[in-house]
């Protein structure tokens, strides 16, 4: 079966964005490293760009990674746009290496990959010879 073609063009979105800036694609090269020709293509419907350049390309603009995503706003709409907003690359990175597995799993496996998580989020490592801990720190992490 073909794909669906995408209701948004991710490419014009952007170019609407980076214009009521008052950026140039220059000014988005800079900030994110992503070559000014590659950023052509993308809002000229040539590329679709994947999810982490996305991001950094909201984050060049000062903006929620959401917000290149209309659609009704429900609350949970709302919710989802403040939780990807406060995302780091980074975070941004590891949820979309989790997301390449998730397909996967059983419903059961997901709960235990989270119990996994939310006890090792929780672990305290072992103090140093100094009597602090040993580099990271614990933090605990809701979901």
């Amino acid at each position: 079966m073909p794909k669906e073609k995408p209701k948004v063009n991710i490419g014009e979105v952007i170019k609407s964005y980076r214009s009521d800036r008052g950026l140039s694609q220059g000014d988005i090269e800079r900030r994110t490293g992503l070559l000014r020709c590659y950023l052509s293509r993308v809002e000229n419907g040539h590329t679709v760009p994947s999810l982490e350049t996305l991001a950094k390309i909201a984050e060049a603009m000062e903006i929620s990674l959401a917000d290149f995503f209309p659609g009704s706003d429900t609350p949970q709409d709302r919710e989802t746009r403040k939780v990807l907003g406060e995302l780091s690359e980074e975070e941004i990175r590891f949820l979309a290496e989790i997301k390449k597995y998730s397909t996967t799993l059983s419903e059961d496996d997901k709960k235990l990959v989270l119990a996994m998580i939310r006890k090792m989020a929780t672990i305290t490592p072992p103090p140093g010879r100094n009597g602090k801990p040993n580099g990271a720190t614990a933090r605990r992490v809701e979901f």
